[in-house]
C-alpha cells in the first residue's frame, strides 16, 4: 500500500478530481446539507441546548422550506430518549457515540453493555471507536473481534467505526485498519472522533475511499463513508464531496452511504446557499 499511497497531498487530490467546479456549485451544497450528521459532542451539553437542538430542526422545513434537513442528529448516549421524545421530523436518524468514546478504553463487556443501551433507548446509529492503542501494536484479531461483537450486538442498528485517521497518519495504517472494520461488520467507516489533535484531512479520505472501493468490488455490500472533525466551511466539505464523486462514484452519493459530521459547518453551508449570514444551529 506504501507505493499505492506514496505522493498522496491535499494538492494531488485537487488535480485529480475531475469536476472541481463542484467546491463552488451551490446546487452540490444543497446536496451536502442533507448528508449531514448534526452533532453536538461537548463536556458542557445538557438538556436545554440539545432539547433547542431539536426545534430548530423541528423548524427548519417552516423556515428554509426548499432545502432538505440534515441526515442525523448525534448525540451522548444519555440525551437518546430526550431526542427521541422531542424530534418531530420524521426522517432524521438518531445518532450516538458508544464503547467508550472517544478513547475505546474500557472493558469489552462495559462497551457490549453500553452499546446496548444505546439501541434501547431509541437510537438508530452508533459511532464507535476502534482500540487505537490495539491496532498499533498490532493486535488486529483482537481490535477486528471488537467490533465483530459489538455488531452482532446491535443487529441491523448501523454501525459506524471511527479509525482516528489523524493519529493512525500512515496511509497504509489507514487502509488496513479501513479493511479491517469493514470486514468486522462497520456499516460505515468515519474518520476521527474531533477529539484528536489531527481530525479529518483529504489525504486520510482519499485512502479510506480507495479501501472501500476495494472493498465493494469484492463483496455484497456497500460502506458508507464519514468524514468529521474540523470540517466547518464550505469549499472544505464540497473537497470531501468531491473525493467520494470522484473515487466512488455518483452511487455513493445519498445519506445511506455518505455522512459529514459536523458542528459548525451546517451554519456556513447555509450562509453560501442563501447568499446572507445566517447563524441557525
Amino acid at each position: 500500500m506504501e507505493n499505492r499511497f506514496s505522493g498522496i497531498t491535499n494538492s494531488v487530490i485537487k488535480n485529480k478530481i475531475d469536476e472541481i467546479q463542484v467546491l463552488t456549485d451551490s446546487s452540490i451544497l444543497r446536496r451536502i446539507l442533507s448528508f449531514l450528521d448534526l452533532t453536538s459532542l461537548n463536556t458542557t451539553d445538557n438538556e436545554k441546548n440539545i432539547g433547542e437542538l431539536c426545534e430548530k430542526i423541528n423548524n427548519f422545513p417552516y423556515l428554509f422550506p426548499d432545502l432538505k434537513g440534515v441526515a442525523a442528529i448525534c448525540v451522548y448516549p444519555r440525551f437518546i430518549p430526550l431526542v427521541r421524545d422531542t424530534l418531530k421530523v420524521q426522517e432524521i436518524n438518531i445518532a450516538s457515540v458508544g464503547a467508550s468514546f472517544p478513547s475505546s478504553q474500557t472493558f469489552l463487556t462495559t462497551k457490549i453493555e453500553e452499546c446496548k443501551m444505546i439501541i434501547d433507548s431509541g437510537a438508530d446509529e452508533i459511532d464507535i471507536v476502534i482500540s487505537v492503542g490495539e491496532f498499533l501494536a498490532g493486535n488486529r484479531t483482537l481490535v477486528s473481534d471488537e467490533i465483530s461483537t459489538i455488531k452482532e450486538t446491535i443487529g441491523c442498528t448501523h454501525l459506524k467505526v471511527i479509525l482516528e485517521t489523524g493519529i493512525l497518519a500512515d496511509p497504509d495504517k489507514i487502509y488496513s485498519a479501513s479493511m479491517l472494520a469493514m470486514k468486522a461488520g462497520a456499516d460505515f467507516i468515519k474518520t476521527s472522533t474531533g477529539k484528536a489533535p489531527v481530525s479529518a484531512t483529504p489525504e486520510a479520505a482519499w485512502v479510506m475511499c480507495e479501501a472501500i472501493k476495494d472493498f465493494s468490488e469484492n463483496n455484497s455490500r456497500k460502506v458508507g463513508f464519514k468524514p468529521a472533525g474540523g470540517i466547518s466551511d464550505s469549499e472544505n466539505a464540497a473537497l470531501y464531496f468531491a473525493i467520494v464523486n470522484t473515487v466512488l462514484g455518483s452511487e455513493w452519493l445519498h445519506p445511506d452511504h455518505f455522512r459529514i459530521g459536523a458542528s459548525r459547518l451546517s451554519n456556513d453551508l447555509l450562509t453560501t446557499i442563501e447568499g446572507r449570514e445566517i447563524k441557525y444551529f
